[in-house]
């Protein structure tokens, strides 16, 4: 945008005012899979309290499992 600040035309303007909302649409956008994520990260946060053995079970079980499959993989090369 600062690069076209002194280049003057219709086309030019057509692309900034398309370029300005576009970058309004990313932030949007970006704006809402941050809240999207933030949720997600306090129900994550309330579970894990309200359970934290099956949390910590959870936890091991996934843990184990993508263990085995690297030993797995590694083991055939």
């Amino acid at each position: 945008m600062a690069a076209t600040a002194d280049v003057l035309g219709e086309k030019v303007g057509e692309a900034r005012t398309r370029l300005t909302a576009a970058l309004e649409r990313a932030r949007e956008i970006a704006s809402d899979v941050r809240d999207k994520a933030v949720k997600g990260a306090k129900a994550a946060d309330e579970a894990v309290h309200e359970h934290p053995y099956q949390a910590i079970a959870i936890g091991i079980g996934v843990g184990a499992l993508i263990g085995f499959f690297v030993a797995r993989r590694c083991s055939r090369n």
